[in-house]
């Protein structure tokens, strides 16, 4: 019989990144809380918080096996989240302008009491950019629901110089990872539904 499988996101960028792969896949999205703490790794708290949204929808569908995922964008060992306002936006991309700086996506695969969390790191190097294309950048690109104010995807030429790493994880889901983990649970891509 085939597995069941679903991804415990509402992110678009999420669902599209796994529909490429070739899975089929159903999306319940996770209401559990992310923890904000600043005392462990990054790294550590991706997964953490991966793990928090995978648990919550698996402990409904013990039948089937989930995948959940936690994107955070870190500058100097410090993680910026979804900014709050406009002027809060601006103030992240300035930081980030002529600079390189890590995203780190922490994801968990739980399936019947078996937890795998894994992560994967990519490092992005933002273009020296000013107040005035900070702004028109904003205008074309809704900033804010993406951590750290931007989206690689979206008019990304306008602020970045390069990315060194795995393209997707920037997105939010690091799709070579993904593929292998959910393969070692018994998965297989169709090749029929892969994009």
């Amino acid at each position: 019989m085939k597995k069941r499988l679903i991804l415990a996101s509402g992110s678009p960028r999420r669902k599209e990144l796994l529909a490429e792969l070739g899975f089929s896949f159903e999306v319940i999205t996770s209401d559990a809380e992310e923890e904000h703490r600043s005392d462990i790794p990054l790294t550590v708290l991706c997964e953490r918080n991966a793990e928090l949204k995978t648990q919550a929808v698996a402990s409904q569908y013990p039948d089937a096996v989930v995948l959940g995922g936690d994107t955070l964008v870190y500058i100097d060992e410090e993680p910026l989240g979804k900014p709050k306002s406009e002027e809060e936006a601006v103030v992240m991309l300035k930081r980030l302008s002529g600079r390189t700086h890590q995203v780190c996506s922490g994801m968990c695969l739980i399936e019947e009491g078996r937890v795998v969390p894994f992560h994967a790191v990519t490092d992005v190097v933002f273009k020296t950019i000013s107040e005035e294309t900070i702004r028109s950048y904003m205008a074309k690109v809704n900033v804010m629901d993406k951590a750290g104010s931007y989206a690689v995807q979206e008019c990304g030429d306008m602020i970045i110089e390069s990315v060194s790493g795995d393209f997707s994880n920037v997105v939010g889901l690091p799709q070579a990872l993904v593929l292998e983990q959910l393969q070692s649970f018994g998965l297989q891509p169709e090749p029929d539904l892969a994009s």
